[in-house]
């Protein structure tokens, strides 16, 4: 999560929203886990996973959605990725530039 974290802290300004949701566990835990691992992006609680699983089809972190500035699905992507590449930050950086509609 650290490049998820830097990524959030350089784009955030730009436009870049980051979410980390989390589903099924207590919420005392939780945030114990976020403060030992130093999550700087708003961390929501699904506990019941209703919405993570039924609505959005995640059953299984990390699964990660890039949505553009109108509400659409741009990329699912599921399994863990590097997210501290030139590529990632030119893609973030192409999507946010694009203005909405």
């Amino acid at each position: 999560m650290p490049p998820v974290n830097r990524l959030y802290e350089e784009l955030k300004g730009k436009g870049l929203e980051v979410r980390l949701i989390n589903f099924r566990e207590d919420p005392a835990h939780v945030k114990r886990t976020v403060g030992e691992r130093g999550y700087v992006a708003p961390v929501l609680i699904d506990r019941s996973g209703e919405v993570a699983g039924v609505h959005y089809g995640v059953f299984g972190p990390p699964t990660a959605y890039l949505i553009d500035r109108e509400g659409r699905l741009l990329a699912r992507i599921t399994g863990a990725r590097d997210w501290s590449t030139p590529a990632v930050k030119s893609l973030l950086l192409e999507v946010l530039g694009q203005p909405a509609k």
